[in-house]
């Protein structure tokens, strides 16, 4: 029996999901690009801010990296696992592997440092978009026993 169905069999209901499924390919994930004559030596994730909050950021910062924007969020470039133990406040994005989730065009570079690097320090940024959203930084939380 042929995988595809030929003429006057008929198709089960496994069948027809099973065609559909392999019809529909999802999109390949947009990564952000670092450009090509910079570094980065401690991959790359991303942190997304709606672009409303991108220009209380940017001054703010005592460095920045390469930043993206795409019309609805600035995305930001930080080393990879800047998120470890910090909890980034709504409603920032954290996107492991600079990986835009649901992108329906990539954002284009709207900021470029004058070195060959293009983080921007997780720290800071991390204070910043607290401050910016009235969130406590999660190391300054009490603990609860």
């Amino acid at each position: 029996m042929s995988a595809t169905p030929g003429p006057g069999q008929l198709l089960t209901l496994d069948t027809l999901v099973r065609l559909r499924r392999g019809a529909q390919t999802p999109p390949a994930p947009r990564r952000l690009a670092v450009p090509d004559d910079m570094t980065a030596p401690l991959g790359c994730d991303a942190v997304a801010v709606p672009a409303h909050f991108g220009p209380q950021v940017l001054p703010r910062l005592p460095r920045v990296g390469c930043v993206y924007a795409d019309g609805t969020h600035w995305w930001w470039i930080v080393p990879s696992d800047s998120d470890y133990a910090l909890e980034w406040p709504a409603p920032a994005h954290y996107a492991t592997g600079a990986v835009l989730p649901d992108a329906t065009r990539s954002p284009v570079l709207i900021h470029r440092p004058d070195d060959s690097v293009p983080y921007t320090p997780p720290i800071p940024l991390y204070l910043t978009l607290c401050r910016l959203t009235g969130t406590t930084p999660n190391w300054s939380r009490p603990i609860s026993a």
